[in-house]
């Protein structure tokens, strides 16, 4: 098998991705036998995207009723989330509505590793961090992977979504770092972080050689339950190709996470990001989706041949194909669309809204000049923005007075 590592470009230019305005929290909760993408969530700024999707499917055998798609590829049943602990709903629109507890910390997910893991081996520990994401309300734990000794990592999406800072413990050292966001790709669940100040450091060895087949044994290691102990669960490939159609009820917006490989072996909450091994410790996909609440556990991993194709795009800066590369400006503010401007519900504490003294109540008006006519409009203009701009931005207050400031845009959450 031919071992694989992306080498970091020098030429690396971050552009500019737009940046959405973010609007007020949600928490997503999965539901029992269901699918859950497997990163231990907190709530977020919508907008700016909640820490960790936690998805729910209907029904936990992905080959049971499954459909197959125009292009050919398997589709397990649709999945949705369950509203937000403060809207009163359970599960809409899936069988079933009961959700799992709510685990110390603001996290959501399975409390302890699955019943088939075992605490994972020096060899599978090898190029393993923990990930701990903190957004403005809460953290986040996953799973990444080391691809080279200066600290360039893997991870999914949803890991690190929403995020406002990133911290990073090496599995087989408990060596800790803090990383940046280099880019993403939303729609394949992947992103790439580089730690700060990281040399020496151990990775993984990559397989893009042999196509991953039905029947290969595999195991997948993360930070199972959030423990901050890497944990081993093996398993058979049980299919490629296959297709998750994941919906988000707080925005009524549908996701698809395509070409997965399904396995039976138990993935839980926290081990988004990490390794997929083959039979010869290789890296062949990267863990991301799994059932819960159900004896017959279903896991899915993005093929690392495709997540390796996402970090080569960031790292030459190409933002095609809806990648995003580097940090979004931020406001700070989180609105509600009225039609008639941007009407703020709540500003980030230590943002450039709250320092210009607007307010809750207050409605923002224009930025730069151009005329915001609602949430959408600012953020295409805070978009056309990178972090450290000054702008020239004008609100009415809650009693009608208008205000003008020159703000200085900051590094925001990851979108």
């Amino acid at each position: 098998m031919d071992d694989t590592t992306p080498t970091p470009r020098t030429d690396t230019t971050p552009s500019e991705p737009a940046a959405d305005a973010p609007a007020p929290a949600a928490s997503r909760r999965p539901s029992p036998g269901r699918l859950a993408v497997v990163a231990l969530a907190a709530s977020a700024l919508l907008g700016v995207g909640g820490l960790g999707y936690a998805a729910g499917a209907a029904g936990s055998d992905a080959a049971a009723g499954g459909t197959t798609s125009t292009s050919s590829t398997q589709q397990a049943p649709s999945t949705t989330f369950p509203g937000s602990p403060s809207d009163g709903s359970g599960s809409s629109g899936s069988a079933g509505g009961s959700t799992l507890p709510e685990l110390p910390g603001g996290t959501f997910g399975r409390s302890s590793s699955g019943a088939g893991s075992t605490a994972a081996t020096a060899d599978q520990q090898e190029g393993v961090v923990l990930i701990t994401s903190t957004t403005t309300s809460g953290e986040g734990a996953g799973t990444g992977m080391v691809l080279t000794s200066d600290g360039l990592v893997l991870t999914n999406h949803h890991v690190v979504e929403g995020a406002t800072q990133v911290a990073v413990e090496v599995a087989s050292t408990g060596e800790t770092y803090e990383a940046d966001v280099l880019g993403y790709d939303a729609e394949a669940d992947v992103a790439v972080l580089r730690l700060e100040d990281a040399s020496g450091l151990a990775t993984v060895t990559t397989d893009t050689a042999e196509a991953v087949q039905a029947g290969d044994d595999v195991v997948g290691v993360g930070n199972a339950g959030g423990t901050g102990q890497a944990t081993a669960s093996p398993g058979t490939v049980t299919a490629t190709g296959r297709t998750i159609d994941v919906g988000d009820e707080s925005t009524g917006t549908t996701s698809t996470l395509s070409d997965l490989i399904e396995v039976d072996a138990d993935i839980v909450a926290g081990d988004s990001g990490g390794p997929l091994y083959d039979d010869d410790g290789e890296v062949v996909g990267m863990d991301t989706a799994a059932s819960t609440g159900s004896a017959d556990v279903t896991g899915y991993a993005v093929p690392i041949a495709t997540a390796l194709d996402v970090v080569d795009q960031v790292l030459a800066g190409d933002e095609s194909g809806g990648v995003s590369v580097g940090a979004d400006a931020f406001l700070g503010v989180q609105l509600q669309d009225t039609g008639s401007g941007a009407v703020v519900v709540g500003t980030v504490d230590g943002s450039a809204a709250q320092d210009a003294g607007v307010s809750a109540g207050s409605t923002i008006t224009a930025l730069d000049g151009t005329e915001v006519t609602g949430a959408d409009a600012l953020s295409a203009a805070v978009g056309e923005h990178e972090p450290g701009d000054t702008v020239r931005l004008t609100w009415t207050d809650a009693s009608g007075s208008s205000h003008q400031a020159s703000v200085t845009l900051r590094e925001g959450p990851v979108g």
